[in-house]
């Protein structure tokens, strides 16, 4: 597709400096821009690329100031990194088509309820008393078992299992072999030293706008609902255990893990490789930096918090100085 400065600017609310007959046809690096490219900049330390940059349109923000010429025309906008993202996200609605579809070997029971154009890819399964709203995509080898309910313009990527009771809202991406609904980890000791299978009967909720990233798991709770609040972000290979809660908004990088009955509040942060303990509370607005360990209750919203146990990061850069000197003297 290709897009003009003027339209672009319309489209985020920007104004054009420079060309507005400018075009651009695709997209690129700050650093590899060429003609008929667009880039954009926003982290500071990149303004090199600016003056080098050959690119046939650049977002910047709207105060920047270049200290000599730029060759691409400029767009100003408010947040470069969110105009980006509205960007990306217009070119791909407006190349996006719906239709019906049933691919061969698909299968739904005569009980399920599906809306109009939805897609079901090859091999696909929908199970009894089901329903899929409208516009939405279920690709090849994806099961739905019974009485799940998903939502409109949901996006359900190969592989991906969802167990029975399962409900997601609308909007949602769901990546390959993501298994949303399986049972818990719950096991009761026996006298023996056996363990006997606690089963699970709860479900998942999954709200709107959600996006869950290849290979999560998202466990089924023992009797109520796990639960994972509207616009939740999850990456690649995260573990959610039976009962978490998770607020609206919260953000989690890859190869985190949650145990059972953690509340997570909203517009948290956290980042890849974090391990949060079961039974916990996690206030609002907290951000957990990289192989963050969470063994206790976080009750102030905004904290950010470094290291196993976590720790305020002024604290954790403290006690490294501290550790990385006895470090040194023992040497």
């Amino acid at each position: 597709m290709e897009f003009s400065a003027r339209q672009l600017a319309k489209v985020l609310n920007g104004t054009v400096d420079g060309n507005p007959e400018a075009t651009a046809t695709g997209f690129a690096k700050i650093e590899h821009g060429k003609p008929g490219k667009l880039c954009f900049f926003a982290n500071p330390k990149y303004e090199e690329y600016v003056y080098t940059c050959k690119a046939s349109i650049l977002l910047v923000k709207d105060d920047f100031k270049p200290s000599a010429d730029v060759t691409p025309t400029m767009i100003r906008v408010a947040d470069p990194y969110t105009a980006i993202a509205d960007l990306l996200k217009y070119v791909t609605v407006q190349k996006r088509t719906y239709r019906s579809y049933r691919g061969a070997g698909s299968i739904r029971r005569w009980t399920s309820k599906i809306g109009k154009k939805v897609y079901l890819g090859e091999h696909s399964y929908v199970g009894r008393r089901s329903e899929i709203g409208d516009y939405t995509k279920i690709y090849e080898n994806v099961t739905v078992a019974d009485d799940v309910k998903i939502g409109k313009y949901c996006i359900i990527y190969p592989g991906v299992s969802i167990y029975a009771g399962t409900i997601i809202g609308d909007n949602v991406i769901i990546h390959s072999n993501a298994v949303i609904g399986s049972d818990g980890f719950g096991n009761a000791p026996q006298k023996d030293g056996t363990w006997e299978k606690i089963e699970h009967i709860g479900n998942v909720i999954v709200g709107d706008n959600v996006e869950i990233g290849a290979c999560t798991t998202i466990d089924r709770s023992e009797m109520e609902s796990t639960i994972i609040g509207d616009g939740v972000k999850i990456d690649n290979l995260c573990q959610i255990a039976h009962n978490v809660e998770i607020g609206e908004n919260t953000v989690m990088a890859a190869q985190c893990g949650i145990a059972g009955s953690t509340k997570i509040g909203k517009n948290c942060i956290i980042a890849g490789q974090v391990g949060i303990a079961g039974h916990l509370h996690i206030a609002d607005k907290t951000t957990l930096a990289a192989q963050c360990g969470i063994m206790s209750d976080i009750k102030e919203s905004g904290k950010v918090l470094m290291g196993t146990p976590g720790l305020p990061i002024r604290d954790y850069f403290r006690s490294y100085a501290h550790f990385k000197a006895q470090g040194n003297r023992s040497k």
